[in-house]
């Protein structure tokens, strides 16, 4: 069974510090924690994190750091992150326009990919974080989909943002054995005219099919996400008793 950890980001309106945050993951009973934004080494003490990591027996799974970050500042990233000892990154964004056209498209899978190589020196593996503009349609196929096929970078698939752009998360995480290491179980409202977020079981997606999917195609890490909490805290606590009853 996959790990389960949450990103960092679900409670990024958390007035707390980075090591009170990571006691309310424990405390709530996930495995791990996924980095990301201010809540990260980046923006904290890389040794005192490592240390209440330790402590409270969490593992870090890949986090997400922003691609620029990656491309510019790559010493920064290795020192923040060494002492946490991750295997890997996600990138978690590439704007819309990087999936506008099928040149835009191959520019950004060859953007990605030199990437991966750079960090595959540093022993990193990386993977592409999806939201649902990267499914832009480009006439016989999607921009996700050129993507996936110019690519050979992992994925970490989104499923709830998968669902609302049209896609059968559960389907694409089979599609996708082999190349997903973690997988946001992300939760949605579909049906309306604009999707809205949801906790998880609350909404449109198909979870429990998705972690069959997720653990048949490989995952090590079930990554809860909520973007728009209305209570952050007791959405981090729900997540954790969701994933527990998988």
């Amino acid at each position: 069974m996959p790990k389960t950890a949450i990103n960092l980001y679900s409670v990024r309106d958390l007035e707390d510090a980075t090591i009170d945050v990571l006691e309310r993951v424990a405390d709530a009973g996930y495995d791990g924690v996924q980095f990301a934004g201010e809540y990260s080494p980046l923006h904290g003490d890389p040794d005192e994190i490592a240390e209440v990591l330790d402590a409270r027996e969490l593992e870090a799974a890949p986090p997400h750091v922003g691609v620029e970050t990656l491309e510019d500042d790559r010493d920064a990233v290795r020192e923040a992150y060494a002492p946490l000892e991750v295997a890997g990154v996600v990138v978690p964004w590439l704007d819309p326009d990087q999936f506008e056209s099928a040149a835009a498209v191959d520019a950004a899978a060859d953007r990605i990919d030199t990437l991966a190589e750079d960090l595959a020196e540093d022993g990193w593996g990386l993977s592409y974080h999806n939201h649902d503009h990267e499914y832009a349609d480009l006439g016989e196929e999607t921009a996700f989909e050129r993507f996936l096929e110019a690519s050979d970078v992992g994925i970490e698939l989104d499923v709830g943002w998968a669902l609302a752009a049209g896609d059968d998360p559960a389907e694409r995480l089979r599609d996708l054995e082999g190349r997903v290491r973690t997988v946001h179980l992300k939760d949605m409202n579909v049906d309306g005219m604009e999707p809205t977020f949801a906790e998880l079981g609350e909404g449109d997606v198909d979870v429990q099919a998705c972690v069959e999917a997720a653990a048949d195609a490989g995952a090590e890490w079930f990554v809860y996400e909520h973007d728009d909490p209305d209570d952050p805290a007791a959405s981090l606590e729900h997540g954790a008793a969701f994933l527990d009853e998988l």
